[in-house]
């Protein structure tokens, strides 16, 4: 199988090191990819969010399946352009993407569908923000309708900056507050057929304890040993079935990878968003114990042949993750700093790019994230923090404390 993969970011060099290792993948392609990616792929260069370029390439290159990693590219109409070509494509139409590309269009499916999740409301003018925020109270949760990579959500028990954040989006949706502890879910479908993947948890706050302002994640832990043993079932019942159901019945069938974030409230699990695409910091470490081969089966979901796939196999253990951020991230990151120990396995690249010399540098606000699985874990923690230990960044920065409360019991329901 001829591979294209479309992205350059940590989440595509993760799916770039899965597809690599997949028997079935005689040569795997990248575009624009990064230097962690172009360890185990042929980059090319191309314009993600171009439709026509990227359907020409997959033309060009006779790929036999096409792999969209990130949100842009998926909204922009990517995958319908290289399926208009015959050619095998994992993601989303963009009619279907948009239940990542508007907040409103989910919230409005998710209503349709009977899918538990918190009450919300779309608002466009100062008035109806003001309305809304009295409505719910704090804590306020204020989310960008649009593509915001990741960094569109405020919640803060400030009216103030809840009201400043809705003034700087224009459209947004309010929604009331959902308790617990939260979960990423990825599920591979069809259209049809929903494959779940490992539920994971990952760290959105940018410093220890939860502090600080949102970021793209800032590391993630695989699988979740204080997680109730239906949860994943009851998800798909709950939330993934009736969605893909209800997406089927407004002529926009979704196929792809969709992202259920969750919160594990009191009353059961409730969605607090739908990504399009496999999530970032998440997919390192889904990814690090899953044993099915990676293109065999988005390829089936690609062709619409999940329902006769095999079950998926996992490797033993657990998988951590720790995002290096740069110097006043998740501000306006500084870039061009040399980075020592980039290109140990297990180091995921996000935010790198090499000079004219060769010399691996910073160029985003997560620059990389270090990955390691053990036995249980606490061992896969202490092996991605000694990861992290044996990598030169100056100025960067990370959070000591990924996995911890969950190694140490904390977590509960």
């Amino acid at each position: 199988m001829r591979v294209l993969l479309i992205g350059s970011g940590g989440r595509e060099h993760a799916l770039a090191v899965g597809l690599a290792a997949d028997p079935s993948v005689e040569q795997l392609f990248a575009a624009p990819g990064n230097p962690g990616i172009a360890a185990v792929a042929e980059l090319r260069d191309v314009q993600a969010t171009d439709p026509a370029a990227v359907a020409a390439l997959a033309v060009e290159l006779a790929a036999d399946l096409v792999v969209i990693g990130p949100e842009a590219p998926l909204v922009a109409g990517v995958a319908d352009a290289v399926r208009a070509k015959g050619v095998a494509c994992f993601g989303p139409s963009a009619a279907a993407a948009q239940l990542e590309g508007s907040k409103a269009f989910a919230k409005e499916v998710m209503t349709a569908a009977g899918v538990p999740t918190a009450r919300a409301h779309a608002c466009s003018t100062a008035e109806e923000v003001t309305a809304a925020l009295t409505e719910f109270g704090a804590p306020y949760v204020v989310k960008n309708d649009g593509l915001a990579a990741g960094k569109g959500v405020v919640v803060t028990d400030s009216l103030t900056v809840a009201a400043q954040h809705a003034s700087e989006c224009g459209q947004v949706v309010i929604e009331e507050f959902l308790s617990g502890p939260e979960v990423s879910l990825f599920v591979v479908t069809d259209g049809t057929t929903a494959v779940p993947l490992m539920p994971a948890q990952d760290f959105k706050r940018v410093g220890d304890g939860d502090a600080g302002p949102n970021t793209g994640g800032m590391g993630a832990y695989a699988p979740l040993p204080w997680a109730p043993a239906d949860l994943v079932d009851r998800v798909l019942a709950e939330t993934v079935e009736p969605t893909l159901a209800e997406m089927r019945k407004r002529g926009v069938p979704f196929a792809g990878l969709l992202y259920v974030g969750l919160a594990l409230t009191p009353a059961g699990p409730k969605v607090i968003e739908f990504n399009a695409r496999f999530g970032d910091p998440e997919t390192q470490v889904v990814l690090a114990l899953l044993e099915t081969p990676l293109a065999k089966l988005l390829h089936a979901a690609a062709a619409g042949t999940l329902a006769d796939f095999p079950p998926l196999t996992w490797r033993d253990g657990s998988a951590v993750t720790v995002v290096i951020a740069s110097h006043n991230y998740p501000g306006t990151p500084r870039t061009g700093d040399p980075i020592e120990g980039g290109e140990q396995p297990g180091v995921i690249h996000a935010g790198t790019a090499r000079t004219a010399d060769g010399t691996l540098v910073s160029a985003g606000g997560r620059v990389l994230s270090a990955t390691a699985t053990g036995a249980d874990l606490a061992a896969a923690r202490s092996a991605a923090y000694a990861l992290v230990d044996s990598i030169k960044l100056e100025g960067s920065h990370h959070r000591t404390d990924i996995a911890l409360a969950a190694v140490e019991g904390r977590i509960t329901i």
